[in-house]
């Protein structure tokens, strides 16, 4: 028997987390409490954006990234949502635009000055106007400027013209339950839904039609997440009927079995996946735990390797992911989370060890 069948190679396999010092953390933020399976946070090379607590009505901060330290009560906030905001997303395009999503049905964008706030924001660019029911995910489109993709709790999909204030497509009658997550794939053709029904369904917006679907990806009853990966595979995160946590990669053109699936443990936070396409890395943050595992996904079986997992003491009440322009990679980085505890935001930094 050789030595490679015992340790697989790799480089990722030495990955570590580490937080920032003390001092390069965001404090006294009141994080929303909002019931509602998002990240709470979204951040880019320039600003870092957090769903906070809000007295009658929505708001969230906007942070430029230096602003570290104590951050004061009365920092002003982007708050002209009538209800509690559910997601908020940067677009890639453009570091100074973001949109949220909120209770009130409506969705916004904003346009985020070139220093940061210095006065609260409550004149949205545009105010998009289509669903029935809150509007619970947000997603930009990864290609294409200006499209922008909402999902509400009335089970409908629309795209959207932020340009003009259109709706491009509206997806209607192909949910028939709550949708729990989208995503869209690399070049931003299809997306991928997890739905309530316990389905995952892949979904080409331009003709409205579901291209796959997989019924029962995960057998139980509580939330799942879908995500792309580059080679158009697809990576989920659900429940096993034992009310065990679950991830799962699936062959879209062939949905009958998973390829990989493997069951992590029986905590009761959902799950919420990040996936790294340059170096094949899916992070995955469990709601209310206090750590972070990560995986490699490859090309020949088992498909899924557990790397190793960074353990803090505090639980995590959400999570943002930076994108990669915004690393420092002369330092090895390879990936960082800003990881919102009650009252504050730590990032964590995740380094390729180097001799």
């Amino acid at each position: 028997m050789s030595f490679r069948k015992v340790v697989r190679q790799s480089k990722f396999r030495h990955v570590f987390g580490q937080p920032v010092k003390t001092e390069q953390c965001y404090d006294d933020i009141r994080v929303s409490r909002v019931t509602w399976d998002s990240t709470f946070c979204a951040v880019n090379p320039s600003f870092l954006a957090i769903i906070v607590e809000a007295s009658g009505g929505g708001a969230f901060l906007v942070l430029p990234l230096h602003k570290t330290g104590r951050i004061d009560k009365s920092y002003p906030t982007v708050c002209g949502h009538t209800g509690p905001v559910l997601d908020i997303d940067w677009c890639p395009h453009n570091d100074h635009v973001i949109a949220s999503g909120a209770e009130d049905c409506t969705v916004m964008v904003w346009q985020i000055p070139e220093n940061g706030l210095s006065q609260p924001l409550t004149e949205p660019v545009v105010v998009l106007e289509g669903h029935s029911k809150r509007v619970g995910i947000i997603s930009w489109h990864p290609t294409a400027r200006n499209v922008l993709l909402s999902a509400g709790c009335d089970n409908v999909v629309l795209i959207w013209n932020v340009g003009t204030a259109e709706e491009l497509y509206r997806l209607d009658g192909l949910h028939p339950d709550l949708i729990y997550s989208v995503s869209w794939s690399r070049d931003g053709s299809r997306f991928c839904t997890a739905c309530k029904d316990k389905s995952v369904r892949v979904i080409d917006p331009r003709r409205s039609t579901v291209v796959a679907e997989k019924e029962r990806a995960h057998e139980g009853a509580r939330p799942m997440r879908a995500i792309f990966l580059a080679d158009g595979k697809i990576f989920t995160t659900g429940f096993s009927r034992m009310s065990e946590r679950q991830l799962a990669l699936w062959d879209t053109e062939n949905l009958e079995e998973p390829m990989g699936l493997q069951e992590l443990d029986s905590s009761n936070g959902a799950l919420l996946p990040f996936y790294d396409p340059d170096t094949n890395v899916v992070y995955v943050c469990g709601k209310g735990d206090s750590s972070i595992r990560y995986f490699e996904i490859t090309e020949e079986p088992p498909y899924i390797h557990f790397l190793n997992t960074f353990t803090s003491k505090e639980p995590q009440r959400g999570m943002g992911w930076m994108p990669k322009r915004g690393l420092d990679v002369n330092k090895c980085e390879i990936a960082r989370f800003y990881k919102l505890h009650e009252r504050k935001c730590e990032p964590i930094i995740m380094t390729v060890p180097r001799k």
